[in-house]
């Protein structure tokens, strides 16, 4: 991994600039998880079926991923601020679309466009932060912006429960729209345009950097975080996101109040992780702890932990908010993969480079989402009960992860 040329800001500049895109980013991660939220109002109103409501939450990953590759190279030749704001005004008007839908199909197209919108809002950031902060830094705002993306979530639940009966689910998404054109205005002023500086802009050798993403997919640091990126990042958020909460009340037997509590304080448990790195990556950067040894060093207690859940399922009972809890803030290590893949290419490669790792997670997220699906319930099918279905499709995600971490030991190890 290199640190290699950058433009310093001003202290002052460069907190204005994190602050900027960290509103941003708060609001796409509230946009993204507030579908939980809504659902009963959405469901009542629209008269929606589960399908129907498993398709509209996934609009927004859907709309999300399909950005991502021409997203990076939009970063590299055009600039994190030129393109975050091009792809901002799209998720204002989808905000405006979705609050004004008088269908299922109405609000599935302004759900696809949102995503499409916000998808930007942590790429754009940590491409700027490749370009104009230093090493440690980098880590520091990467993690603070995982912590504002958290933050994000936890607002998605009470906060929004408290506001629904003054303004309306329609009245909130207008909102939001507002406010993400609010965040135009913050990142218009305080974030720069693209950088005038070549020396960080070649390869080694001297060379302007290719198009494309040949360069990306073929370097060896890449690939050896990639099954890490997919399986370790990806499932832990899919977990977070959809199967926690649901093995809490079909396993672990909690109401589904005491769920959503857990949930809730599992999102600002990883709100204060994140915080936590944030403070000390500058530390463990000047000591030379790259992100790989920390991942080879934390892991293992994150795969003991979703080894426990599979084996020990009923067994565990009232702790199993708590399991997760420990599962998701150990899988935080995890996060430092994401800037230290954007400091292993010069400037010029680093969107395509963060953009490709970001594909690598969504798709994570996806695939593990719908398997543990699938394994839950075609291992009821065949006569297993339900808590040992999800316990046998926990497990086999857990055997997953251990591959992946035995692949990052070995590539470490090269």
């Amino acid at each position: 991994m290199s640190s290699r040329a950058f433009e310093a800001l001003p202290a002052r500049r460069a907190v204005t600039l994190f602050l900027a895109f960290a509103f941003a980013y708060f609001l796409s991660t509230l946009i993204r998880a507030v579908t939980a939220t809504l659902a009963p109002t959405l469901v009542q109103e629209f008269s929606l079926s589960a399908g129907d409501l498993g398709l509209l939450a996934g609009g927004y990953f859907f709309g999300f991923a399909l950005t991502q590759l021409p997203l990076g190279s939009w970063l590299d030749r055009l600039g994190p601020k030129r393109v975050v704001l091009s792809f901002l005004t799209v998720a204002v008007l989808a905000c405006v679309a979705f609050a004004r839908a008088s269908g299922f199909v109405e609000l599935l197209l302004g759900r696809i466009l949102i995503g499409v919108g916000v998808s930007a809002c942590l790429m754009a950031p940590l491409t700027s932060y490749r370009r104009w902060y230093a090493p440690g830094a980098q880590m520091r705002a990467s993690s603070w912006m995982l912590m504002t993306g958290a933050f994000g979530m936890v607002a998605s639940t009470l906060p929004v429960q408290w506001l629904l009966p003054l303004i309306g689910w329609r009245g909130l998404f207008l909102l939001l729209g507002g406010l993400l054109a609010l965040a135009m205005v913050l990142i218009a002023w305080q974030v720069p345009g693209q950088p005038s500086y070549d020396g960080g802009s070649r390869t080694q050798t001297g060379e302007q950097p290719p198009a494309g993403y040949a360069m990306v997919w073929r370097d060896p640091y890449f690939r050896s975080l990639a099954p890490f990126g997919f399986v370790g990042y990806g499932g832990m958020v899919a977990i977070q996101t959809l199967w926690a909460a649901p093995w809490l009340v079909k396993v672990a037997g909690f109401t589904p109040v005491a769920a959503s509590t857990a949930m809730f304080w599992l999102n600002v448990a990883m709100m204060l992780a994140f915080l936590g790195w944030g403070a000390i990556n500058p530390w463990l950067t000047r000591k030379g702890l790259r992100a790989e040894r920390l991942m080879a060093w934390g892991l293992p207690v994150n795969l003991a932990l979703i080894l426990l859940m599979a084996v020990g399922g009923t067994s565990i009972g009232v702790y199993s908010g708590l399991a997760w809890t420990l599962f998701c803030v150990t899988a935080t290590v995890g996060t430092l993969a994401q800037p230290a893949i954007g400091m292993a290419f010069p400037p010029a490669l680093a969107g395509r480079a963060l953009s490709a790792f970001n594909l690598l997670i969504f798709s994570g997220v996806f695939a593990v989402q719908w398997c543990i699906g699938l394994l839950v319930d075609g291992l009821q099918a065949i006569g297993w009960p339900l808590a040992s279905a999800y316990q046998g499709a926990i497990g086999v995600y857990g055997l997953c992860a251990l591959w992946a971490y035995v692949h990052l030991l070995r590539a470490k190890g090269r």
